[in-house]
């Protein structure tokens, strides 16, 4: 139920338009715990295209958007980025020379899909994949001190290698924030999970399950499998909220 439960939140997640610029929350909420971030603006200066001429320091954190996401990578000097990608190929050949060619759409879904990834090295030109690299709004998200720059690259060079794969618990920025900062987070898994959390907590979405249950109940017939859904996540939905 819980693999069920996590699989279904992945998708969502994959299905969401999350962007850095609105991950970053509001100051002044309440907790009981200081908070890992803090509320930012992302410099204005213009992305950087990959190809021009880079200014970039052993152990950076680098940040290029994508379609749905902000994907991340930590420069290792010399023209080279690591970064945490999902690819399938590892799963279905060894032949390295093939594995080093940069990740096309098709194995980067299936990775996702098979939940399998590689911490890999590439050029700043590869990882960028076309897009101009954003000014890193991490430092001032996070709270926490970034760690030396050379610290930042060791960490970076030693966990290069296959990983297992999660939208929600192991992408990209939990590989970055972990090498810089010491300790793996998402900003964009938060705010997703945040957004989740006040759809549920909005009543007129249980009414809507509720409804929507009723008519699949009238189309299909009302049977162990329609029936219990029908129930059960009404009545969830309405004791979180």
């Amino acid at each position: 139920m819980l693999d069920t439960l996590t699989f279904l939140l992945e998708k969502l997640f994959l299905l969401a338009h999350v962007k850095m610029s609105s991950l970053l929350p509001p100051l002044g909420r309440g907790r009981g715990d200081a908070p890992l971030t803090r509320c930012c603006e992302r410099d204005e200066s213009p992305p950087q295209a990959a190809g021009a001429q880079q200014k970039f320091q052993r152990g950076d954190l680098l940040e290029v958007p994508r379609t749905l996401f902000t994907h991340f990578g930590i420069y290792l000097g010399e023209n080279r980025v690591a970064h945490l990608i999902p690819d399938i190929l590892p799963v279905l050949t060894t032949d390295s020379r093939q594995i080093q060619k940069m990740v096309t759409n098709t194995r980067l879904l299936l990775g996702v899909i098979s939940k399998r990834a590689s911490i890999r090295v590439d050029s700043v030109e590869d990882f960028a994949y076309g897009a101009g690299i954003l000014p890193n709004a991490m430092d001032r998200a996070v709270l926490r001190s970034p760690l030396s720059g050379e610290e930042v690259a060791v960490r970076a060079e030693r966990l290069v290698g296959s990983v297992a794969y999660s939208l929600l618990w192991n992408n990209c920025e939990h590989f970055v924030t972990y090498c810089r900062y010491g300790t793996a987070q998402s900003l964009q898994t938060e705010k997703f999970c945040e957004c989740l959390k006040s759809l549920i907590r909005d009543q007129r979405n249980v009414l809507l399950t509720a409804l929507l249950g009723v008519l699949s109940m009238g189309y299909l017939g009302i049977s162990p499998s329609t029936a219990l859904p029908t129930l059960l996540i009404p009545f969830t939905l309405w004791m979180a909220g």
